[in-house]
């Protein structure tokens, strides 16, 4: 049995929220799909993200210092899936809506934050960023998006 096959067995059973992870420098702006995002403190407002060191948004987050979630609305299924995949920025990009005010969040998602980097923990092959929010904006979805048995479904 392959390392950890346990582990990510059961945690597949574990329903989680969907969300897409962008970060831009240098005129350089990616995104990923995770579900590992995490409300950590309220005073001072804390969140955190599980970011694979082998992901190509990984280094990109640490030179931005600044990263933005889209919390995906339950109908936005194909939008994880894209932002999953690794694909080629431009293509990434090409033919998704962002909002005007800041293109590193995805349009119609059922919520928004962005946060500044205040700490890093190397964690096995993932580093866990914690980030302080610099705003945060609720959507008007119906449905949240979620992963549960490799599959996702609007709650």
């Amino acid at each position: 049995m392959e390392v950890g096959a346990e582990q990510r067995s059961l945690f597949r059973r574990w329903p989680a929220g969907v969300s897409v992870v962008v970060a831009e420098s240098g005129g350089r702006r990616h995104g990923l799909t995770v579900s590992t995002l995490v409300s950590l403190s309220l005073e001072p407002r804390l969140v955190g993200i599980s970011i694979a060191r082998q992901a190509s948004l990984h280094e990109l987050l640490r030179d931005a210092g600044e990263w933005a979630v889209s919390l995906l609305a339950g109908d936005q299924e194909e939008l994880a899936k894209r932002f999953a995949r690794s694909m080629p920025p431009i293509a990434l990009w090409d033919g998704v809506e962002v909002k005007t005010a800041d293109p590193r969040l995805l349009a119609g998602a059922a919520g928004w934050l962005v946060a500044r980097t205040v700490d890093e923990l190397a964690a096995g092959d993932h580093t866990f960023f914690v980030g302080e929010l610099v705003s945060v904006e609720e959507g008007t979805a119906a449905t949240s998006l979620g992963h549960v048995h490799r599959e996702y479904v609007a709650l």
